[in-house]
């Protein structure tokens, strides 16, 4: 009888209990719903009991395996009374009530522990029980145990397979009459899978139920014209909502001629959706409200609460909990809603009454106000869109919940996101390069917010220039425009023309100087223009039918100009443009008569006659598509670019490269260097609870496979002389301050005598003071390649390397690349290839071609350091000779902080 207080002990060791609130979290379901994780307290008994009470006999025979109609006060005491190290149990709950508990009880080989699940009939097949072993694993992860036993009957197949299913490895062996499954909670490429795979499912779904209800009301809906609530319900109405729509108000008894209800609970049927536009000190008891009905989502455009201030936040984290807890996501505060333009569904619950028709364009704003003129652009250009959310201070439901819809559903071709911040930037990254290779992602950026990471300070919060942002999203393939305008120019080009197979562009028009500008415009844009064909101001539809036939072989991408002199021929032109589109099978765009959008004489008739595939995007002005052009090129070139893995690297010792963590924060902790203000890793300390170090990073990346040549700090001539001679002729005389050593005159080489050793060193001593610190250090084999790599880790954003060259010139004109770690090889590629003065590592230039590819494992040992120890919160590689047959670390430097547990895309599922 697993975990019976009538066979065990009350205690195996004598353990003070520490309640671990990090244990506790927010967790979205199988079915879209939330719950709410924790450990267990004392206090719980009466929940226990409660929930106890409303098991059935088969749950309670499967867990205690026999009969147990009730838990004797012992019992209850002895469930809900544990110490969090040797006896551990979570419970997860909706509202006051709890649904379902697993606990382990750490047994004599101590690191294995007996586990147990149980959970309410009523909300069994929910994934409960999936997403409590992910949180169990990992606090008995942190707790040092290895395996957890469950003992099961073998009548309780559904147990047995759940056991199987979860990733790990599995072994279960037959004895006195019940099955012993034994899971080892080592992680496994299969348990992430299965992780990651529930996680998409689940957040899904949960968005899925957002945009898909059958039923509305609208909360605060008056009769006051131009109210918030009444617009709401009118536009709900007007697009003809496909199911009833119920307005709340106290006091009147119809609005927009509705029959209207004093309270969401006063409602006779059930009710999927709930828009909230009360005023905010009046939202959360209408969230209890709508909780009590079981409304499964809301959206709330009230204001007055993050954006407002302390206030304002407090209250907008109370309605996240409170909506949470009680199984409800909410879109907003602060938003303009949600719509849903499917023909069997018709939602508009936002302030805009106007909706672009039906497309194939996933839509998600985080800017409220923005979000009507948005959508009115949209359907300026008569283009439709498949969904559309605006998240407001996107204080649940966020850009990177719509990308685990928007990545599976079948309506949803394009995505496009206005984003003022990234709440989870590791997370986006992940997401977004997984939906990228299925479907194109067009992010615009903006400025600063009060939410999240500010797109537009980001990166120099992480002291990282904003072109590092750029890098981290071509990274993940998401095309990153500048405005507007560029995102609508864009996506319409993707949402209905294919995607180019290289970068080969063919120009026709009817004007010599609009054709000349194409071609300009397709050089500066790292595209390949072919000879134009210039047809003359009188082209009809034969000139362009034999200009396109004869380059169609010769090109990846068409740009056709019509800017007729006069009115003539447009729809036949038009028509054959069309034609091309539809029989060759490569993307044609235009500036057609200087019109923007899709012209109804370049649509081919979709869904709702709203335009299809094929149709072809017109611009005001050929710059302009070959712009967008450009964009889509290079999207289309990185999603046939294979995505890459990382490499085995077998001398990488991580356990090893722990433990020197560990001594060295404890070394710092008793007399070691603290990070100086404003210097490396000053503000990368954020989270860690603790005092950021700079350390000597040698032996930390002696466990990776790398090797820093040694250098001896000395403070004298004559220990300048000693050291040359421990570290043999010829060496380097160098300051050993790296904020020194940057500049130019601060290096002493090829010294390979006693006299010139000293020289050297009375010499940097006179140029560079009293209190310099200077070094010696053998020489690298010359000639080589001065190079730098860095790694900075906000706890945040994630790691970042990057990647430039060492020289004075390159450090000053900022030429530094940036991927987002752990690196592939074709990552490491990507990043020597590209920053400018690359040439120079090829044999450009006067430079001998260097070993590239030791470098590229470099990068990729670093890339995994980043990614394996979040207490480097900063890494310097400085300097790095490249040389013909290998690389040569000269310096490295890191600052560690405090051990700061799983970044926030690591560990098991939670809502953050």
């Amino acid at each position: 009888m697993p975990n019976n207080p009538d066979t065990r002990a009350l205690t195996l060791i004598n353990v003070e209990p520490h309640y671990p609130a990090h244990w506790e979290a927010d967790v979205v379901l199988a079915d879209g719903g939330t719950a709410h994780l924790r450990p267990i307290r004392p206090e719980d008994a009466d929940i226990l009991r409660a929930f106890y009470s409303r098991l059935s006999d088969q749950s309670i025979y499967f867990r205690f395996f026999g009969p147990r109609p009730r838990l004797s006060d012992r019992e209850v005491a002895w469930f809900t009374t544990v110490d969090y190290v040797n006896r551990v149990a979570l419970i997860a709950t909706l509202g006051t009530e709890m649904v379902a508990v697993v606990r382990f009880d750490r047994m004599e080989q101590q690191d294995s522990a007996e586990v147990a699940f149980l959970v309410e009939d009523a909300h069994q097949g929910r994934g409960v029980a999936s997403v409590l072993m992910e949180h169990m694993r990992a606090a008995a992860r942190e707790r040092g145990i290895k395996r957890f036993i469950a003992d099961v009957l073998p009548s309780n197949a559904r147990m047995m397979a759940f056991f199987r299913q979860v990733g790990y490895t599995a072994q279960s062996q037959f004895e006195d009459g019940v099955v012993r499954m034994t899971l080892d909670l080592a992680t496994t490429e299969t348990s992430r899978e299965v992780t990651t795979a529930r996680e998409h499912r689940a957040e899904a779904r949960s968005i899925e139920r957002l945009l898909t209800p059958t039923s509305v009301v609208v909360v605060g809906a008056g009769r006051e014209a131009g109210g918030i609530g009444q617009t709401v319900l009118r536009n709900l109405l007007g697009a003809d909502f496909n199911g009833p729509v119920y307005p709340v108000h106290r006091e009147v008894r119809a609005v927009a001629g509705v029959r209207a209800y004093k309270s969401v609970s006063a409602i006779d049927g059930d009710v999927d959706l709930a828009v909230v536009a009360v005023p905010a000190d009046a939202v959360l008891d209408v969230v209890k409200e709508c909780a009590e009905k079981g409304v499964k989502g809301l959206v709330v455009v009230s204001s007055g609460f993050g954006e407002t201030g302390a206030e304002g936040r407090a209250r907008q984290d109370d309605l996240v909990r409170i909506a949470r807890a009680y199984g409800l996501r909410v879109v907003g505060p602060n938003c303009l809603g949600i719509a849903n333009t499917d023909p069997s569904v018709r939602l508009n619950a936002t302030l805009a009454a106007r909706l672009p028709g039906r497309g194939r364009v996933g839509f998600f704003s985080q800017s409220g106000a923005l979000g009507t003129a948005l959508l009115q652009r949209v359907a300026q250009r008569g283009m439709g869109i498949s969904t559309f959310v605006s998240a407001g201070n996107r204080a649940d439901v966020s850009g990177n919940d719509l990308l685990q819809y928007w990545e599976e559903d079948p309506a949803t071709d394009v995505v496009l996101l206005y984003l003022e911040s990234l709440g989870n930037p590791r997370k986006f990254a992940r997401l977004a390069r997984r939906t990228s290779r299925k479907k194109p992602i067009v992010v615009v950026k903006s400025g600063g917010t009060t939410q999240g990471v500010p797109l537009g300070h980001a990166a120099p919060v992480l002291g990282l220039p904003d072109t590092a942002l750029s890098a981290l999203f071509e990274q993940a393939g998401v095309i990153r425009v500048d405005d507007l305008t560029q995102l609508f120019d864009v996506a319409q080009l993707l949402a209905y023309q294919p995607l180019p197979a290289g970068p080969r562009v063919g120009v026709v028009s009817n004007s010599d100087a609009l054709a000349l500008l194409a071609v300009d415009a397709c050089v500066a844009a790292g595209l390949e223009p072919c000879p134009p064909a210039n047809l003359g101001a009188r082209a009809g539809a034969g000139e362009y039918r034999r200009a396109l036939a004869e380059m169609d072989c010769e090109v990846d991408a068409i740009v056709a100009i019509y800017m007729p002199p006069v009115p003539g021929n447009a729809a036949e032109v038009a028509a054959e443009l069309v034609r091309v589109a539809r029989d060759r099978g490569k993307p044609v765009l235009a500036t057609f008569e200087g019109r923007m959008g899709m012209p109804p004489e370049l649509r081919v008739p979709g869904e709702g006659g709203d335009p299809g595939k094929g149709s072809i995007p017109s611009y005001p002005a050929a710059e302009e598509a070959v712009r967008a052009l450009a964009h889509v090129v290079r999207y289309a070139c990185w999603r046939e670019t294979p995505q890459g893995t990382s490499p085995e690297l077998q001398d990488v010792d991580t356990a090893g490269a722990k433990t020197v963590v560990e001594e060295l924060l404890a070394a710092a902790g008793s007399g070691g260097n603290k990070a100086s203000p404003g210097g490396a890793g000053d503000d990368q300390a954020h989270g860690s609870g603790g005092t950021a170090v700079e350390v000597d990073a040698t032996e930390l990346l002696a466990r990776y496979g790398l090797e820093v040549w040694p250098a001896e700090v000395v403070a004298t001539p004559e220990e300048a002389v000693a050291a040359a001679e421990r570290l043999g002729w010829p060496v380097v005389v160098r300051s050993a301050d790296p904020e020194v050593s940057h500049r130019a005159g601060t290096v002493r080489l090829g010294l390979s005598d006693r006299g010139g050793v000293r020289r050297a060193y009375e010499d940097l001593a006179a140029r560079l003071g009293p209190d310099v610190t200077l070094s010696v250090q053998r020489m690298a084999p010359q000639p080589a390649v001065p190079t730098v790599v860095r790694m900075v880790d906000d706890l945040d954003f994630g790691a970042v390397v990057s990647f430039g060259l060492g020289e004075v010139t390159a450090r000053l004109l900022g030429d530094e690349a940036f991927r987002m770690a752990p690196l592939t090889l074709e990552d490491a590629a990507g990043l020597v290839r590209s920053i400018r003065a690359a040439p120079l590592l090829f044999g450009e230039h006067g430079y001998p071609p260097v070993a590239v590819d030791a470098l590229e494992d470099l990068l990729v040992r670093v890339g995994r350091l980043a990614d394996e120890l979040p207490e480097v919160a900063r890494l310097d590689l400085d300097p790095i000779l490249v040389g013909e047959s290998g690389v040569n670390l000269l310096g490295a430097r890191a600052v560690l902080r405090d051990a700061v547990g799983p970044r926030p895309d690591r560990g098991p599922r939670r809502l953050r």
